[in-house]
């Protein structure tokens, strides 16, 4: 069985997706027919949602928490979705990386000046505070700043419009918080929240946020978008490229509105970020997520790794880590050849009860190996019969997945294993998935894909089981009053040994099979 720590080297992801699947997809092909497929289930009526009991009352606190918001917030919509580009080498891009090139070549052109932080006065021995260095190096922007092989103590770095920083490689340039940072330190951010920043990189560093400096504090993180390694707030145009994040209080890589904004379903934050690319980035140890996204458009992550999150950003035993989280209000964000492992989510897509869904989410080819919920996608406080309907939670591609034996986990105690789950979205089109369990693990009866809670207009197609021996079944669709209907299951392949390979729940009025077929192995 395959294990990822933090020294792997996720550029090596598409080729061992291929090796797990025993398969090498042309990328151009298999995009193509996801596309197809999603937009035939966009010309397809799905069976709607039952009828709704009297929604619960919301509470007088969160009543005010919502109007106070929404002074910061906008109604939400969806966007035209990112069109999928392939290349004659199998490469994976996004309609909108030309307008990403133009801008970077317009930043080569205006910065006009190079400086390394140690002619500033900063030593990279890992004992002397660099933050002033770091301060002057920078100053008002338009500069590239090197900083050379060390460990480069500071209490927070802020980066102006037009700002190049670029270390000599991850675990060669380590910038780390100097013992003395408070626990909501930002290790580094753009410069200005409110009016934002644009044109920003960082590249080639290894962060570390210094958790250690907290002792045994229980909560390691603030509030907000506090406490990450890097956070990139109301930011148009940026890039991170070969950045390590090390044992944030919160996150390793935070791609965020000024303020995150729960002022309900069908409204978004003001000051969100556009237009970013986060290539080779990798993080462990991270407080919740090792990458999010908030409130953002236009996102492009890929050939990236994220493991071992400490989860303690949360009550213990309930901690929501994610290896790559697209949260709250997060539209058009692709994600391509990148892997988690031992997180809860590998890859959630999500949005809190009192904030709008995620929409338009793409993923080409990720790893997902000894996650509890490998792929988890839903709209929480939309799953129950009494709770309203998901305005916003539409619109999910996902392309060449493989799950690698999930597991239950401390970090989140009550929480059974899974290989994907889809609550509450609509729009769902998942093209090829293979999903491979140890069989002597105990399962303890569970089903491995769960599509449930009022999701509708889901499409499954070229699905690969075994080694599920100990699950109840492979794949369940749950019926009831808050079921999940308009399913389509096409060219499934399972190996578990389950009891059940397909389990239909009571009362689905639309639900299609085709060309499934059962080998029993012997164990």
């Amino acid at each position: 069985m395959i294990s990822l720590d933090k020294t792997h080297d996720p550029r090596k992801n598409a080729e061992l997706l291929a090796t797990i699947t025993g398969r090498q997809l042309d990328y151009r092909e298999v995009v193509r027919e996801a596309e197809e497929l999603f937009q035939q289930s966009l010309s397809e009526e799905f069976v709607p949602l039952p009828n709704k009991k009297p929604s619960q009352s919301v509470g007088y606190k969160d009543k005010i928490t919502e109007v106070l918001f929404r002074l910061l917030s906008k109604p939400s919509s969806l966007l035209e979705p990112t069109r999928i580009i392939v290349d004659n080498k199998g490469e994976v891009f996004p309609d909108w990386k030309d307008t990403l090139d133009i801008e970077y070549n317009q930043m080569k052109k205006v910065i006009d000046r190079e400086v390394n932080v140690v002619d500033f006065g900063a030593v990279g021995d890992g004992k002397v505070d660099c933050t002033s260095a770091f301060k002057r190096a920078i100053g008002e922007g338009r500069v590239k700043v090197i900083v050379p092989p060390g460990v480069f103590l500071t209490k927070g770095i802020r980066l102006p419009s037009w700002t190049w920083l670029e270390g000599s490689g991850k675990g060669v340039t380590t910038i780390k918080l100097d013992h003395q940072a408070s626990k909501g330190t930002r290790l580094i951010t753009n410069a200005n929240h409110w009016k934002g920043n644009h044109h920003l990189l960082v590249q080639g560093v290894s962060l570390d946020w210094n958790v250690k400096r907290l002792g045994d504090a229980v909560k390691t993180s603030t509030w907000g978008n506090h406490s990450s390694c890097l956070t990139l707030a109301n930011v148009t145009y940026a890039w991170v490229k070969k950045v390590e994040g090390i044992n944030p209080g919160l996150h390793c890589f935070d791609i965020s509105s000024t303020l995150y904004n729960y002022a309900g379903d069908g409204y978004r934050a003001r000051g969100g970020t556009k237009y970013v690319w986060l290539d080779q980035v990798t993080g462990y140890g991270f407080g919740d997520d090792g990458i999010t996204t908030h409130h953002s458009d236009y996102i492009w992550i890929s050939n990236s790794h994220m493991c071992d999150p400490s989860g303690r950003a949360h009550q213990k035993g309930h901690s929501n880590s994610n290896g790559i989280e697209i949260d709250d209000g997060s539209r058009n964000v692709l994600l391509v050849n990148n892997s988690s492992t031992r997180c809860f989510g590998g890859v959630e897509i999500k949005a809190h009860q009192n904030s709008s869904a995620a929409s338009n989410v793409v993923i080409i080819g990720h790893i997902s190996v000894n996650d509890n919920r490998s792929f988890n996608f839903r709209h929480i406080g939309h799953h129950k019969i009494s709770d309203a309907e998901s305005q916003t939670a539409f619109n999910i591609v996902a392309v060449n997945l493989a799950t690698i034996a999930p597991v239950f986990t401390d970090l989140y105690e009550e929480s059974a294993p899974r290989g994907m789950v889809i609550s509450a979205y609509k729009n769902v089109v998942v093209h090829h998935f293979t999903l491979m369990g140890d069989p002597d693990y105990d399962y303890k009866g569970n089903p491995i894909i769960a599509v449930q809670y009022q999701a509708r207009n889901v499409r499954l197609n070229n699905l690969s089981f075994q080694g599920f021996k100990h699950a109840g079944a492979d794949l369940k669709v749950y019926g009831g009053e808050n079921r999940a209907d308009s399913i389509k299951v096409t060219n499934m392949k399972t190996q578990a040994s389950t009891p059940k390979p397909i389990d239909v729940g009571r009362g689905l009025l639309d639900f299609t099979i085709e060309n499934v077929c059962e080998k029993q192995l012997t164990y």
